[in-house]
Protein backbone atom coordinates (compact mmCIF):
# COMPACT_ATOMS: atom_id res chain seq x y z
CA UNK A 1 0.00 0.00 0.00
CA UNK A 2 1.45 3.26 -1.28
CA UNK A 3 2.64 5.54 1.50
CA UNK A 4 1.17 9.29 1.98
CA UNK A 5 3.27 11.96 4.20
CA UNK A 6 1.86 15.78 5.00
CA UNK A 7 3.79 18.27 2.90
CA UNK A 8 5.60 20.41 5.71
CA UNK A 9 3.89 23.72 6.79
CA UNK A 10 6.13 26.80 7.84
CA UNK A 11 4.51 28.72 10.18
CA UNK A 12 4.93 32.77 10.64
CA UNK A 13 7.10 32.73 13.55
CA UNK A 14 6.21 36.83 13.76
CA UNK A 15 3.38 35.80 14.52
CA UNK A 16 1.58 37.58 12.04
CA UNK A 17 -0.76 36.21 8.75
CA UNK A 18 0.74 34.74 5.64
CA UNK A 19 4.13 33.55 5.20
CA UNK A 20 7.40 35.46 6.78
CA UNK A 21 10.09 36.53 4.43
CA UNK A 22 12.13 34.96 6.99
CA UNK A 23 11.27 31.50 7.08
CA UNK A 24 10.17 31.35 2.98
CA UNK A 25 11.63 28.40 1.50
CA UNK A 26 14.63 28.96 -1.14
CA UNK A 27 12.25 27.02 -3.82
CA UNK A 28 9.30 29.57 -3.47
CA UNK A 29 11.88 33.36 -2.98
CA UNK A 30 11.28 35.53 -5.65
CA UNK A 31 14.12 37.70 -5.95
CA UNK A 32 14.62 40.68 -8.58
CA UNK A 33 11.02 40.46 -9.98
CA UNK A 34 9.42 43.71 -9.85
CA UNK A 35 5.86 44.46 -8.35
CA UNK A 36 2.84 46.24 -10.04
CA UNK A 37 -0.11 47.24 -7.55
CA UNK A 38 -3.09 46.35 -8.98
CA UNK A 39 -6.72 47.26 -7.47
CA UNK A 40 -9.90 45.02 -7.21
CA UNK A 41 -11.80 47.58 -8.77
CA UNK A 42 -9.35 46.83 -12.07
CA UNK A 43 -11.26 45.54 -15.19
CA UNK A 44 -8.31 42.47 -16.41
CA UNK A 45 -9.99 41.83 -19.75
CA UNK A 46 -6.40 41.32 -21.12
CA UNK A 47 -3.03 40.09 -20.78
CA UNK A 48 -1.16 42.88 -22.62
CA UNK A 49 -2.66 45.75 -24.60
CA UNK A 50 -0.32 46.13 -27.77
CA UNK A 51 -1.90 49.33 -29.20
CA UNK A 52 -2.50 51.11 -26.27
CA UNK A 53 0.88 53.21 -26.24
CA UNK A 54 -0.42 55.47 -23.44
CA UNK A 55 -1.04 53.49 -20.84
CA UNK A 56 2.51 52.58 -19.82
CA UNK A 57 4.41 55.80 -19.90
CA UNK A 58 5.90 54.10 -23.32
CA UNK A 59 4.48 57.05 -25.43
CA UNK A 60 6.66 59.45 -23.77
CA UNK A 61 9.91 57.41 -23.56
CA UNK A 62 9.73 56.53 -27.45
CA UNK A 63 9.38 60.58 -27.74
CA UNK A 64 6.06 60.36 -29.51
CA UNK A 65 3.87 63.80 -29.18
CA UNK A 66 1.34 63.20 -26.62
CA UNK A 67 -2.67 63.47 -27.46
CA UNK A 68 -4.95 63.84 -24.69
CA UNK A 69 -8.14 63.83 -26.79
CA UNK A 70 -7.99 60.96 -29.02
CA UNK A 71 -10.49 58.36 -29.26
CA UNK A 72 -10.09 56.25 -26.61
CA UNK A 73 -6.62 57.17 -25.30
CA UNK A 74 -6.20 59.94 -22.86
CA UNK A 75 -8.58 61.61 -20.41
CA UNK A 76 -11.20 63.05 -23.33
CA UNK A 77 -11.27 60.13 -24.70
CA UNK A 78 -14.25 57.43 -24.38
CA UNK A 79 -12.27 55.16 -22.09
CA UNK A 80 -10.15 57.75 -20.29
CA UNK A 81 -10.64 56.40 -17.56
CA UNK A 82 -8.93 53.20 -17.39
CA UNK A 83 -5.98 54.99 -16.65
CA UNK A 84 -6.80 56.61 -13.80
CA UNK A 85 -6.92 52.99 -11.91
CA UNK A 86 -4.87 52.24 -8.69
CA UNK A 87 -1.35 51.41 -9.63
CA UNK A 88 -1.59 52.62 -13.29
CA UNK A 89 1.96 53.66 -15.23
CA UNK A 90 3.68 51.30 -12.45
CA UNK A 91 3.43 48.56 -15.21
CA UNK A 92 5.96 49.83 -17.01
CA UNK A 93 8.45 48.33 -15.28
CA UNK A 94 7.55 45.12 -17.46
CA UNK A 95 7.73 46.96 -20.73
CA UNK A 96 10.14 46.44 -23.31
CA UNK A 97 11.71 49.53 -24.93
CA UNK A 98 13.37 49.86 -27.93
CA UNK A 99 13.79 53.63 -28.17
CA UNK A 100 16.21 54.02 -30.52
CA UNK A 101 14.95 52.26 -33.24
CA UNK A 102 11.03 53.38 -32.87
CA UNK A 103 12.31 56.77 -32.90
CA UNK A 104 14.22 56.76 -36.15
CA UNK A 105 11.51 55.20 -38.40
CA UNK A 106 9.44 56.97 -40.33
CA UNK A 107 7.39 56.54 -43.60
CA UNK A 108 8.60 57.28 -46.87
CA UNK A 109 6.04 57.75 -49.66
CA UNK A 110 6.68 59.41 -52.45
CA UNK A 111 3.11 59.44 -54.45
CA UNK A 112 1.77 62.62 -54.60
CA UNK A 113 -1.61 62.98 -52.37
CA UNK A 114 -4.61 63.73 -54.43
CA UNK A 115 -6.25 67.54 -53.96
CA UNK A 116 -8.79 67.59 -51.75
CA UNK A 117 -11.88 69.49 -52.16
CA UNK A 118 -11.72 72.98 -50.09
CA UNK A 119 -7.92 72.59 -49.08
CA UNK A 120 -6.04 75.48 -48.77
CA UNK A 121 -4.79 75.63 -52.35
CA UNK A 122 -7.93 74.90 -54.42
CA UNK A 123 -9.06 76.99 -57.20
CA UNK A 124 -11.18 80.02 -55.86
CA UNK A 125 -10.99 83.33 -54.21
CA UNK A 126 -8.47 83.35 -51.57
CA UNK A 127 -9.77 80.51 -49.35
CA UNK A 128 -12.26 77.40 -49.92
CA UNK A 129 -15.74 77.41 -49.08
CA UNK A 130 -16.18 76.12 -45.81
CA UNK A 131 -12.72 77.20 -44.12
CA UNK A 132 -11.72 79.36 -41.28
CA UNK A 133 -10.69 82.33 -42.53
CA UNK A 134 -13.72 83.63 -43.90
CA UNK A 135 -17.01 82.29 -42.86
CA UNK A 136 -18.70 79.47 -45.27
CA UNK A 137 -22.22 79.99 -46.81
CA UNK A 138 -24.45 80.46 -44.18
CA UNK A 139 -21.76 80.78 -41.43
CA UNK A 140 -22.33 84.62 -40.35
CA UNK A 141 -25.67 83.74 -39.70
CA UNK A 142 -25.27 80.57 -38.06
CA UNK A 143 -25.96 78.44 -41.52
CA UNK A 144 -25.11 75.17 -42.53
CA UNK A 145 -21.53 74.97 -42.46
CA UNK A 146 -20.31 77.58 -40.34
CA UNK A 147 -18.27 77.51 -37.32
CA UNK A 148 -21.90 77.85 -35.42
CA UNK A 149 -23.57 76.26 -38.06
CA UNK A 150 -26.70 73.78 -37.83
CA UNK A 151 -25.10 70.86 -36.18
CA UNK A 152 -22.33 72.46 -34.67
CA UNK A 153 -21.83 71.95 -31.01
CA UNK A 154 -22.00 75.49 -30.33
CA UNK A 155 -25.62 75.26 -30.95
CA UNK A 156 -26.22 71.77 -29.63
CA UNK A 157 -24.60 72.04 -26.50
CA UNK A 158 -22.61 69.43 -27.06
CA UNK A 159 -22.87 65.98 -28.38
CA UNK A 160 -26.48 64.24 -27.48
CA UNK A 161 -27.33 61.63 -25.99
CA UNK A 162 -23.94 61.22 -24.27
CA UNK A 163 -23.56 61.46 -20.42
CA UNK A 164 -27.66 62.63 -20.12
CA UNK A 165 -28.09 60.99 -17.52
CA UNK A 166 -25.03 63.33 -15.38
CA UNK A 167 -27.17 66.31 -16.31
CA UNK A 168 -29.72 66.20 -13.82
CA UNK A 169 -27.95 64.46 -10.79
CA UNK A 170 -30.02 66.12 -8.22
CA UNK A 171 -31.38 63.55 -5.91
CA UNK A 172 -35.16 63.32 -5.03
CA UNK A 173 -36.82 63.39 -1.80
CA UNK A 174 -38.21 60.59 -0.69
CA UNK A 175 -41.80 60.47 -0.31
CA UNK A 176 -42.08 60.02 3.08
CA UNK A 177 -39.84 60.12 5.92
CA UNK A 178 -38.51 57.56 6.59
CA UNK A 179 -38.65 57.25 10.78
CA UNK A 180 -35.83 55.36 12.72
CA UNK A 181 -38.71 53.14 13.88
CA UNK A 182 -39.57 51.44 10.28
CA UNK A 183 -38.09 48.27 9.30
CA UNK A 184 -37.08 47.30 6.33
CA UNK A 185 -38.65 43.84 5.26
CA UNK A 186 -37.98 43.50 1.69
CA UNK A 187 -35.93 45.26 -1.66
CA UNK A 188 -37.46 43.89 -5.09
CA UNK A 189 -35.54 46.02 -8.00
CA UNK A 190 -37.79 46.77 -11.17
CA UNK A 191 -36.11 44.50 -13.89
CA UNK A 192 -37.54 41.34 -11.79
CA UNK A 193 -40.95 42.84 -11.13
CA UNK A 194 -40.91 42.94 -15.15
CA UNK A 195 -40.29 39.64 -15.88
CA UNK A 196 -43.29 38.46 -13.58
CA UNK A 197 -47.11 37.36 -15.16
CA UNK A 198 -50.03 36.61 -13.96
CA UNK A 199 -53.34 35.87 -16.10
CA UNK A 200 -56.90 37.18 -14.90
CA UNK A 201 -59.89 36.53 -16.19
CA UNK A 202 -62.87 38.64 -16.57
CA UNK A 203 -63.87 40.53 -13.01
CA UNK A 204 -67.23 40.39 -11.49
CA UNK A 205 -69.13 43.36 -10.66
CA UNK A 206 -70.41 43.48 -7.28
CA UNK A 207 -71.97 47.16 -6.59
CA UNK A 208 -72.08 50.06 -8.59
CA UNK A 209 -72.98 53.33 -6.91
CA UNK A 210 -72.86 57.25 -8.39
CA UNK A 211 -74.34 58.98 -10.92
CA UNK A 212 -73.48 59.60 -14.71
CA UNK A 213 -73.65 62.47 -17.32
CA UNK A 214 -73.08 61.87 -21.11
CA UNK A 215 -70.10 62.59 -22.44
CA UNK A 216 -70.78 66.03 -24.72
CA UNK A 217 -69.39 65.23 -28.19
CA UNK A 218 -68.74 68.08 -29.77
CA UNK A 219 -65.22 68.19 -28.08
CA UNK A 220 -64.32 65.39 -30.51
CA UNK A 221 -64.56 67.84 -33.56
CA UNK A 222 -62.28 70.91 -31.23
CA UNK A 223 -59.35 71.80 -33.35
CA UNK A 224 -56.28 74.41 -32.47
CA UNK A 225 -58.49 77.03 -35.01
CA UNK A 226 -61.77 76.53 -32.96
CA UNK A 227 -60.65 76.31 -29.75
CA UNK A 228 -62.29 76.22 -26.88
CA UNK A 229 -61.37 77.83 -23.16
CA UNK A 230 -60.90 75.73 -20.33
CA UNK A 231 -63.80 76.95 -17.47
CA UNK A 232 -63.56 76.78 -13.85
CA UNK A 233 -66.74 74.44 -13.01
CA UNK A 234 -67.23 73.92 -9.05
CA UNK A 235 -68.24 70.36 -8.63
CA UNK A 236 -67.34 67.53 -5.81
CA UNK A 237 -65.61 64.88 -6.64
CA UNK A 238 -64.20 62.08 -3.91
CA UNK A 239 -60.56 60.31 -3.89
CA UNK A 240 -61.55 58.49 -0.67
CA UNK A 241 -59.22 56.17 0.30
CA UNK A 242 -59.66 52.55 0.87
CA UNK A 243 -60.43 52.20 4.12
CA UNK A 244 -62.16 55.19 4.26
CA UNK A 245 -64.93 53.20 2.00
CA UNK A 246 -67.83 52.73 3.41
CA UNK A 247 -68.86 50.49 0.92
CA UNK A 248 -65.73 48.42 1.11
CA UNK A 249 -66.30 48.10 5.04
CA UNK A 250 -69.34 46.47 4.19
CA UNK A 251 -68.29 44.19 1.48
CA UNK A 252 -65.68 43.42 3.89
CA UNK A 253 -67.89 42.13 6.62
CA UNK A 254 -69.53 39.72 3.80
CA UNK A 255 -65.89 38.41 3.34
CA UNK A 256 -66.13 38.71 -0.39
CA UNK A 257 -62.16 39.36 -0.95
CA UNK A 258 -58.93 39.08 0.51
CA UNK A 259 -57.33 42.01 -0.52
CA UNK A 260 -58.94 45.40 -0.99
CA UNK A 261 -58.16 48.59 -2.73
CA UNK A 262 -58.42 51.26 -5.73
CA UNK A 263 -58.18 51.73 -8.87
CA UNK A 264 -55.66 54.49 -8.48
CA UNK A 265 -53.55 52.96 -6.40
CA UNK A 266 -54.15 49.19 -8.19
CA UNK A 267 -51.86 51.41 -11.17
CA UNK A 268 -49.43 53.00 -9.63
CA UNK A 269 -48.26 49.34 -8.29
CA UNK A 270 -49.21 47.63 -11.47
CA UNK A 271 -47.18 50.56 -13.54
CA UNK A 272 -44.24 50.16 -10.87
CA UNK A 273 -41.29 49.59 -13.42
CA UNK A 274 -42.43 52.75 -15.43
CA UNK A 275 -42.18 54.83 -12.24
CA UNK A 276 -39.50 57.52 -11.90
CA UNK A 277 -41.29 59.78 -9.22
CA UNK A 278 -41.35 58.62 -5.59
CA UNK A 279 -44.36 57.04 -4.23
CA UNK A 280 -45.65 55.31 -0.87
CA UNK A 281 -48.66 53.11 -0.39
CA UNK A 282 -49.63 51.88 3.42
CA UNK A 283 -50.76 48.34 3.56
CA UNK A 284 -52.71 47.25 6.36
CA UNK A 285 -53.12 43.56 7.10
CA UNK A 286 -56.19 42.78 9.78
CA UNK A 287 -56.82 38.76 9.94
CA UNK A 288 -56.54 37.41 6.63
CA UNK A 289 -57.75 40.61 4.99
CA UNK A 290 -55.36 43.23 3.01
CA UNK A 291 -55.83 47.12 2.41
CA UNK A 292 -54.16 48.87 0.47
CA UNK A 293 -54.41 52.59 0.76
CA UNK A 294 -53.30 56.00 0.06
CA UNK A 295 -52.23 58.96 2.79
CA UNK A 296 -53.83 61.81 1.96
CA UNK A 297 -52.29 64.88 0.37
CA UNK A 298 -49.77 62.03 -0.95
CA UNK A 299 -48.40 61.64 -4.70
CA UNK A 300 -51.97 60.39 -5.14
CA UNK A 301 -53.86 63.17 -5.38
CA UNK A 302 -51.97 64.96 -8.36
CA UNK A 303 -50.87 64.44 -11.99
CA UNK A 304 -47.15 64.29 -12.95
CA UNK A 305 -45.73 66.20 -15.92
CA UNK A 306 -43.58 64.61 -17.89
CA UNK A 307 -41.87 62.29 -15.61
CA UNK A 308 -40.23 60.24 -17.90
CA UNK A 309 -38.73 62.67 -20.20
CA UNK A 310 -34.91 62.63 -20.36
CA UNK A 311 -34.69 65.85 -18.88
CA UNK A 312 -37.63 66.15 -16.80
CA UNK A 313 -38.77 69.35 -14.79
CA UNK A 314 -36.82 70.43 -12.15
CA UNK A 315 -37.87 72.04 -8.42
CA UNK A 316 -35.65 74.90 -7.10
CA UNK A 317 -32.85 73.16 -4.78
CA UNK A 318 -33.63 74.27 -0.90
CA UNK A 319 -31.34 75.94 0.96
CA UNK A 320 -29.14 73.96 2.69
CA UNK A 321 -29.47 74.23 6.37
CA UNK A 322 -26.00 73.79 7.18
CA UNK A 323 -25.14 76.95 5.47
CA UNK A 324 -25.55 79.85 7.05
CA UNK A 325 -25.59 81.82 3.77
CA UNK A 326 -28.47 80.26 2.27
CA UNK A 327 -30.38 80.10 5.39
CA UNK A 328 -30.43 83.58 5.61
CA UNK A 329 -31.20 84.39 2.13
CA UNK A 330 -34.58 85.18 0.67
CA UNK A 331 -36.55 81.99 -0.72
CA UNK A 332 -37.08 81.74 -3.84
CA UNK A 333 -40.26 81.83 -5.29
CA UNK A 334 -40.95 78.60 -7.32
CA UNK A 335 -41.54 78.84 -10.97
CA UNK A 336 -44.46 77.68 -12.98
CA UNK A 337 -42.48 75.47 -15.16
CA UNK A 338 -41.28 73.83 -11.60
CA UNK A 339 -41.87 70.22 -10.89
CA UNK A 340 -44.66 71.08 -8.39
CA UNK A 341 -46.23 74.26 -10.03
CA UNK A 342 -46.74 71.86 -13.34
CA UNK A 343 -47.77 68.91 -11.55
CA UNK A 344 -50.77 71.32 -9.51
CA UNK A 345 -51.44 72.81 -12.85
CA UNK A 346 -52.51 69.73 -14.61
CA UNK A 347 -54.57 68.37 -11.37
CA UNK A 348 -56.47 71.48 -11.73
CA UNK A 349 -56.74 70.66 -15.92
CA UNK A 350 -57.55 66.87 -14.88
CA UNK A 351 -60.70 68.02 -13.12
CA UNK A 352 -62.01 70.77 -15.21
CA UNK A 353 -61.71 69.43 -17.95
CA UNK A 354 -63.91 66.24 -16.86
CA UNK A 355 -66.49 68.36 -15.30
CA UNK A 356 -66.39 70.63 -18.28
CA UNK A 357 -66.71 68.32 -21.51
CA UNK A 358 -70.14 66.58 -20.08
CA UNK A 359 -73.60 67.75 -20.41
CA UNK A 360 -75.31 67.93 -17.33
CA UNK A 361 -78.81 70.07 -18.43
CA UNK A 362 -80.21 69.17 -21.51
CA UNK A 363 -80.70 65.94 -22.98
CA UNK A 364 -79.90 62.96 -23.11
CA UNK A 365 -80.30 62.71 -19.37
CA UNK A 366 -78.40 61.12 -16.50
CA UNK A 367 -78.14 58.10 -15.63
CA UNK A 368 -78.27 56.49 -11.92
CA UNK A 369 -76.41 53.96 -10.86
CA UNK A 370 -77.76 50.82 -8.47
CA UNK A 371 -77.13 53.00 -5.71
CA UNK A 372 -76.45 56.66 -5.10
CA UNK A 373 -72.93 58.11 -4.35
CA UNK A 374 -71.89 56.53 -1.01
CA UNK A 375 -69.86 59.98 -0.07
CA UNK A 376 -72.34 62.40 -0.39
CA UNK A 377 -74.00 63.19 3.06
CA UNK A 378 -77.09 64.93 3.72
CA UNK A 379 -74.91 68.35 4.75
CA UNK A 380 -73.40 68.64 1.21
CA UNK A 381 -74.84 71.67 -0.88
CA UNK A 382 -72.54 71.79 -4.14
CA UNK A 383 -73.52 69.95 -6.91
CA UNK A 384 -71.78 66.33 -7.74
CA UNK A 385 -69.43 65.40 -10.44
CA UNK A 386 -70.20 63.19 -12.89
CA UNK A 387 -68.90 59.98 -11.32
CA UNK A 388 -69.65 56.51 -11.07
CA UNK A 389 -68.18 53.84 -8.74
CA UNK A 390 -68.00 50.09 -10.14
CA UNK A 391 -66.56 47.52 -7.37
CA UNK A 392 -65.27 44.97 -9.03
CA UNK A 393 -64.16 41.54 -7.96
CA UNK A 394 -60.78 39.97 -9.60
CA UNK A 395 -59.38 36.36 -8.70
CA UNK A 396 -55.99 36.17 -8.89
CA UNK A 397 -55.84 32.47 -7.93
CA UNK A 398 -53.53 30.09 -9.95
CA UNK A 399 -55.17 27.23 -9.10
CA UNK A 400 -58.97 26.54 -8.43
CA UNK A 401 -58.05 25.55 -4.93
CA UNK A 402 -56.47 28.90 -4.14
CA UNK A 403 -58.62 31.69 -2.66
CA UNK A 404 -56.84 35.37 -3.16
CA UNK A 405 -59.55 37.80 -5.00
CA UNK A 406 -58.91 41.27 -5.28
CA UNK A 407 -61.91 43.67 -4.81
CA UNK A 408 -61.33 47.13 -6.60
CA UNK A 409 -63.12 50.24 -6.25
CA UNK A 410 -62.73 51.63 -9.85
CA UNK A 411 -64.18 55.32 -11.21
CA UNK A 412 -65.65 55.92 -14.84
CA UNK A 413 -65.89 59.86 -15.34
CA UNK A 414 -69.30 59.69 -18.69
CA UNK A 415 -71.00 57.63 -20.81
CA UNK A 416 -71.45 57.84 -24.39
CA UNK A 417 -74.91 58.08 -25.55
CA UNK A 418 -75.86 55.54 -28.04
CA UNK A 419 -73.46 52.76 -27.03
CA UNK A 420 -75.80 50.60 -24.87
CA UNK A 421 -77.01 50.97 -21.49
CA UNK A 422 -74.57 52.04 -18.83
CA UNK A 423 -75.84 50.38 -15.92
CA UNK A 424 -74.64 47.31 -18.20
CA UNK A 425 -71.24 48.30 -18.59
CA UNK A 426 -71.88 49.73 -22.00
CA UNK A 427 -70.53 52.82 -23.67
CA UNK A 428 -68.73 53.86 -20.14
CA UNK A 429 -66.23 56.27 -20.84
CA UNK A 430 -63.09 57.45 -18.60
CA UNK A 431 -62.15 61.37 -19.41
CA UNK A 432 -58.84 62.89 -19.00
CA UNK A 433 -56.00 65.68 -20.51
CA UNK A 434 -52.46 65.76 -21.43
CA UNK A 435 -51.03 70.07 -20.64
CA UNK A 436 -48.44 71.54 -22.91
CA UNK A 437 -46.79 74.44 -20.29
CA UNK A 438 -44.27 76.17 -22.58
CA UNK A 439 -42.19 74.13 -25.40
CA UNK A 440 -38.68 76.43 -24.51
CA UNK A 441 -39.17 75.66 -20.92
CA UNK A 442 -36.38 73.59 -18.96
CA UNK A 443 -38.63 70.03 -19.39
CA UNK A 444 -40.33 70.28 -22.13
CA UNK A 445 -38.97 67.25 -23.27
CA UNK A 446 -38.34 68.05 -26.60
CA UNK A 447 -42.41 68.68 -27.56
CA UNK A 448 -43.29 70.38 -30.62
CA UNK A 449 -45.65 73.06 -30.82
CA UNK A 450 -48.94 71.79 -30.56
CA UNK A 451 -50.51 74.83 -31.99
CA UNK A 452 -48.69 74.22 -34.75
CA UNK A 453 -48.71 70.37 -35.15
CA UNK A 454 -51.39 69.22 -33.30
CA UNK A 455 -53.67 69.16 -36.69
CA UNK A 456 -50.68 67.98 -39.28
CA UNK A 457 -48.91 66.03 -37.41
CA UNK A 458 -50.70 64.53 -34.23
CA UNK A 459 -48.52 61.22 -34.50
CA UNK A 460 -45.57 63.29 -33.24
CA UNK A 461 -47.03 64.81 -30.95
CA UNK A 462 -48.64 61.46 -29.68
CA UNK A 463 -45.47 59.98 -29.70
CA UNK A 464 -43.61 62.81 -27.69
CA UNK A 465 -46.27 62.27 -25.34
CA UNK A 466 -46.13 58.63 -24.67
CA UNK A 467 -42.51 59.31 -24.23
CA UNK A 468 -42.21 61.56 -21.86
CA UNK A 469 -45.20 60.38 -19.91
CA UNK A 470 -45.08 56.58 -20.43
CA UNK A 471 -45.94 56.11 -16.86
CA UNK A 472 -48.92 58.56 -16.48
CA UNK A 473 -50.51 57.10 -19.69
CA UNK A 474 -49.71 53.75 -18.65
CA UNK A 475 -51.18 54.38 -15.06
CA UNK A 476 -54.85 56.23 -17.01
CA UNK A 477 -54.92 52.68 -19.22
CA UNK A 478 -55.09 50.39 -16.51
CA UNK A 479 -57.82 52.53 -14.80
CA UNK A 480 -59.59 52.44 -17.90
CA UNK A 481 -59.43 48.54 -18.19
CA UNK A 482 -60.08 48.13 -14.74
CA UNK A 483 -63.23 49.69 -14.95
CA UNK A 484 -64.54 48.55 -17.66
CA UNK A 485 -64.52 51.63 -19.98
CA UNK A 486 -65.05 51.01 -23.74
CA UNK A 487 -63.62 54.71 -24.41
CA UNK A 488 -61.27 56.92 -23.31
CA UNK A 489 -61.47 60.43 -23.84
CA UNK A 490 -57.90 62.24 -23.64
CA UNK A 491 -57.97 66.27 -24.02
CA UNK A 492 -54.88 67.92 -25.21
CA UNK A 493 -54.93 71.12 -23.48
CA UNK A 494 -52.68 74.57 -23.44
CA UNK A 495 -51.83 77.93 -21.65
CA UNK A 496 -53.08 80.66 -23.45
CA UNK A 497 -49.82 82.25 -22.84
CA UNK A 498 -47.31 80.60 -22.40
CA UNK A 499 -46.26 82.65 -19.12
CA UNK A 500 -49.70 82.22 -17.65
CA UNK A 501 -50.21 78.75 -15.92
CA UNK A 502 -54.19 80.34 -14.78
CA UNK A 503 -56.13 80.37 -18.29
CA UNK A 504 -56.03 77.45 -20.77
CA UNK A 505 -57.71 76.41 -23.99
CA UNK A 506 -58.75 73.38 -25.18
CA UNK A 507 -56.62 72.41 -28.68
CA UNK A 508 -58.35 68.80 -29.51
CA UNK A 509 -59.55 65.95 -28.11
CA UNK A 510 -58.69 62.11 -28.85
CA UNK A 511 -60.56 59.25 -28.38
CA UNK A 512 -59.23 55.39 -27.86
CA UNK A 513 -59.73 51.89 -27.03
CA UNK A 514 -58.07 51.39 -23.48
CA UNK A 515 -57.34 47.62 -24.88
CA UNK A 516 -56.08 48.98 -28.15
CA UNK A 517 -53.61 51.83 -26.38
CA UNK A 518 -52.82 49.87 -23.99
CA UNK A 519 -50.73 47.98 -26.83
CA UNK A 520 -49.84 50.84 -28.40
CA UNK A 521 -48.11 51.96 -24.72
CA UNK A 522 -46.75 48.06 -24.31
CA UNK A 523 -48.31 47.80 -21.14
CA UNK A 524 -48.80 44.38 -20.00
CA UNK A 525 -51.98 43.93 -18.02
CA UNK A 526 -50.42 39.86 -17.08
CA UNK A 527 -47.47 41.61 -15.46
CA UNK A 528 -49.35 44.19 -13.76
CA UNK A 529 -51.46 41.13 -12.23
CA UNK A 530 -47.98 39.45 -11.50
CA UNK A 531 -46.44 42.45 -9.53
CA UNK A 532 -50.24 42.56 -7.55
CA UNK A 533 -50.02 39.19 -6.57
CA UNK A 534 -46.46 39.05 -6.02
CA UNK A 535 -46.46 42.02 -3.21
CA UNK A 536 -49.98 40.39 -2.06
CA UNK A 537 -48.09 36.90 -1.10
CA UNK A 538 -45.25 39.23 0.31
CA UNK A 539 -47.82 40.66 2.58
CA UNK A 540 -49.99 37.93 3.81
CA UNK A 541 -46.42 35.90 4.75
CA UNK A 542 -45.70 39.18 7.99
CA UNK A 543 -47.74 39.20 10.93
CA UNK A 544 -50.89 41.72 11.45
CA UNK A 545 -49.64 45.48 11.68
CA UNK A 546 -49.36 48.15 9.11
CA UNK A 547 -46.75 48.51 6.62
CA UNK A 548 -45.54 50.98 3.93
CA UNK A 549 -44.60 49.86 0.26
CA UNK A 550 -41.78 52.65 -0.66
CA UNK A 551 -40.45 53.82 -3.78
CA UNK A 552 -36.65 54.55 -4.00
CA UNK A 553 -36.75 58.48 -5.50
CA UNK A 554 -33.99 57.69 -7.00
CA UNK A 555 -33.08 54.20 -7.97
CA UNK A 556 -35.80 51.62 -9.97
CA UNK A 557 -36.05 49.92 -6.21
CA UNK A 558 -38.84 49.35 -3.53
CA UNK A 559 -38.49 48.67 -0.22
CA UNK A 560 -41.52 46.92 1.75
CA UNK A 561 -41.34 48.94 5.79
CA UNK A 562 -42.82 47.29 9.05
CA UNK A 563 -43.93 50.58 10.75
CA UNK A 564 -46.03 51.23 14.02
CA UNK A 565 -49.62 51.14 14.07
CA UNK A 566 -50.29 54.90 14.83
CA UNK A 567 -48.15 55.89 12.01
CA UNK A 568 -50.18 58.49 9.28
CA UNK A 569 -52.85 59.30 11.78
CA UNK A 570 -53.51 61.85 13.24
CA UNK A 571 -50.87 64.66 13.69
CA UNK A 572 -48.40 61.97 12.33
CA UNK A 573 -49.01 62.41 9.33
CA UNK A 574 -46.19 62.64 7.90
CA UNK A 575 -43.98 60.28 9.96
CA UNK A 576 -42.22 62.82 12.38
CA UNK A 577 -43.66 62.52 15.40
CA UNK A 578 -42.47 59.20 15.63
CA UNK A 579 -39.29 60.54 15.06
CA UNK A 580 -39.41 63.01 17.31
CA UNK A 581 -40.49 60.36 20.00
CA UNK A 582 -37.58 58.26 18.97
CA UNK A 583 -34.82 61.18 19.50
CA UNK A 584 -36.66 62.11 23.10
CA UNK A 585 -35.96 58.62 24.15
CA UNK A 586 -32.45 58.51 23.66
Amino acid sequence: MASFSLPPIHDNPDGGWGPSSSNMPDQFKFKDIPYAPYSKSDKLGRFADWNDLSADGRQNAAGVPVTTNIRGGGPGGRRGDRNQAFGSGTASAFAYFHVEDESSFSLVDNKAAAPRRGSAFTRGRGASRGTATYPARGGARGGRGGPIGRGSQAQRGGRRGWRDWEKNNRTRESSVVISPQWTILEEIEFHRLAKLRLEVDEPEELESYGKLFPYDKSYDRVTTKTERPLQLVDRIKYNTTTSDDPVIQELVSKNVAKVYTTDVILSVLMCAPRSVYPWDIVIVREGNNLFFDKRDGGPFDTVTVNENAADPPQDPTPPNPNNPNEKSAVPEIPSINSATSLSLEATYINQNFGFQSVIENSAPPAVDFANPNPFYGPEETDPLASCGYRYRLFDLGITEDEDIKICVRTEVDAYSPGQGNPREGQGLVTIRALNEFDPRAQGAGGAPDWRSKLDSQRGAVVATEMKNNSCKLAKWTVQSVLAGAELMKIGYISRANPRDNTRHVILSTASMRPTEFAAQLNVSLANGWGIIRTVTDMCMKMPEGKYVLVKDPNRPVIRLYSVPLGTFTGDDEDGEAHEETFEEDE
